[in-house]
């Protein structure tokens, strides 16, 4: 792929990225201005503008219902959401387009560049695995949820053994931040080594 091609989609995933963010900033902009009666609900920008937003806000209405809260959040909700993906399709685009750059770069490279390589990606990989399980306990969001067994799975070998020989410190669990720490001095050791 091309640095041009590459620089392209990338320019591309950003734009729409802060397209969906801008329409979700207006939808709430709009609302919050109704809810203050700032504008009258019966006005032509208002209407044009849940016709618009109509078949995103629906399904989250629903939900929001469904789980007791107050449907009028929903534009918030929503603005929440596309900041939140606006985000992650640049980070992943990004990711995705210096993966392929640095594979590319990696095609005359020797055994030992190709074996820091993996072993780069596998440290990144336990890296993020601790991040996503810390902020997934802040959420309250548990190691019996599938989708963050893995991250538990991959990280436990670390964090356990930590916990067990660790003092308490109240409500605070400090031993991913070690976990984090001896994941970092582990890679620049063995990379060193190779």
């Amino acid at each position: 792929m091309s640095n041009h091609a590459a620089q392209l989609i990338d320019a591309t995933v950003r734009v729409l990225a802060l397209a969906a963010v801008s329409f979700a900033l207006l939808v709430l902009l709009t609302s919050w201005a109704v809810r203050r009666q700032v504008i009258a609900s019966s006005g032509w920008w208002p209407r044009l503008v849940r016709r618009w937003s109509d078949p995103l806000l629906r399904p989250v209405e629903r939900q929001l219902h469904a789980r007791g809260a107050n449907p009028q959040d929903a534009p918030g909700w929503l603005f929440g959401v596309a900041l939140v993906l606006g985000l992650l399709a640049i980070g992943v685009t990004r990711w995705l387009l210096g993966s392929v750059a640095l594979l590319a770069s990696m095609q005359n490279a020797s055994g030992r560049a190709w074996v820091q390589l993996g072993l780069s990606a596998a440290f990144s990989l336990l890296s993020l695995a601790l991040i996503v399980r810390v902020i997934g306990s802040w959420l309250g969001i548990g190691r019996y949820t599938r989708w963050m067994r893995p991250c538990y799975w991959l990280t436990d070998w670390i964090v356990e053994p930590i916990r067990r020989r660790l003092p308490p410190f109240g409500a605070l669990d400090v031993s991913p931040i070690i976990a984090y720490v001896i994941l970092l001095v582990l890679r620049s050791l063995l990379l060193r080594a190779f």
